[in-house]
């Protein structure tokens, strides 16, 4: 029965496998050294491929930046990105004129829709201390029918984002930060309209998982259809249904049973990602996700008469003022400022 309850089981790495509706799932985790004036690090860059640095040397990736670490402006059509940053700082800017600062437990939910242009940079604020970050950002896929619809992008804050603090039968400690669905009656905040997350039927679960040491979480059966993945990316050992998992692991669970998860001699942080399928073909090209290949070659044929709006700002690796606190400019000149 325990071996009926995992589907499979696979090393992470920095992209990890998605399954329908999820594309995949990206974790940056890099030891930024203090920022310079411009909030680059304040440290060589000799050795690296400026411009596409993925190599890790010293901990940290410059990644597409050249000054500052991060993602230059570039384009996305036909799916979502839901940004969760655990620690740091991401700068947003996009082609509809939107821009923000988020971080330390925010979320940015961006659907792409029909096209964006955005620029996701990793600003270096502290000049005194070093910087680190450390983040997930997951592909949510768009079914057919909305991915042409108008980009929309928002904001889930860290201190409205719902935190579910439960004990086990034996007063062991668990805590689940709730981007998406709902756990014991709590719901979380509403995704963007046209998101496959939007409709409850869809049973779109989106949880970052707090264990201590030899608790036990219950994942509660859904459907037979629900895709479930649990990604255990930090601790030491769980104990899936009497099978012990080690950490680095990712194990696609079945939807239409109980799971019970048991942890190790250490804390232990997961994310669960869970949904049911969208179940309509997906050909991608690098940042375009669509259902056939004439959509793409239609994407790349719109992004070079169109730019999907151009670009309004000065640079393409746009970072806002050291002192700018976190803050959300949406392109109908509505402006959310949260402080550091």
């Amino acid at each position: 029965m325990a071996k009926n309850k995992i589907l499979a089981m696979n090393q992470l790495g920095f992209q990890w496998k998605g399954y329908d509706p999820f594309l995949f799932c990206m974790h940056h985790k890099d030891a930024y050294p203090r920022g310079n004036e411009e909030m680059g690090p304040d440290a060589s860059l000799e050795g690296r491929n400026i411009g596409t640095d993925f190599q890790g040397k010293d901990g940290w990736n410059m990644y597409h930046g050249d000054t500052v670490p991060g993602f230059p402006q570039h384009p996305h059509r036909g799916f979502e990105t839901v940004t969760v940053v655990l620690e740091g700082y991401v700068d947003h800017a996009d082609s509809s004129g939107a821009a923000g600062r988020y971080g330390a437990g925010d979320v940015q939910w961006l659907t792409a829709g029909r096209g964006v242009n955005h620029s996701e940079m990793f600003p270096l604020i502290h000049q005194d201390k070093e910087n680190p970050l450390e983040l997930f950002q997951i592909w949510l896929n768009l079914p057919r029918k909305d991915k042409f619809v108008e980009p929309h992008y928002k904001m889930l804050w860290a201190e409205d984002i719902p935190v579910i603090e439960s004990k086990d039968a034996n007063g062991k400690s668990i805590t689940i930060r709730l981007i998406s669905g709902s756990d014991k009656g709590i719901k979380s905040l509403d995704p963007p309209p046209h998101s496959w997350a939007a409709d409850e039927n869809n049973h779109v679960g989106i949880w970052l998982i707090h264990m201590e040491p030899e608790a036990v979480i219950q994942l509660p059966k859904v459907s037979s259809t629900l895709n479930r993945t649990i990604y255990f990316y930090d601790g030491d050992t769980i104990t899936i249904e009497d099978i012990l998992v080690k950490v680095s692991h990712s194990v696609r669970l079945a939807g239409d049973e109980t799971i019970d998860i048991k942890n190790g001699s250490k804390e232990s942080r997961l994310l669960l990602l869970e949904g049911e399928p969208i179940g309509e073909p997906v050909v991608s090209y690098g940042p375009f996700v669509m259902t056939t290949e004439e959509e793409i070659r239609q994407a790349f044929a719109d992004y070079r008469r169109t730019e999907f709006g151009g670009w309004p700002w000065h640079r393409d690796d746009l970072v806002h003022p050291r002192e700018k606190g976190r803050f959300a400019q949406y392109s109908d000149g509505r402006v959310e400022n949260r402080s550091f």
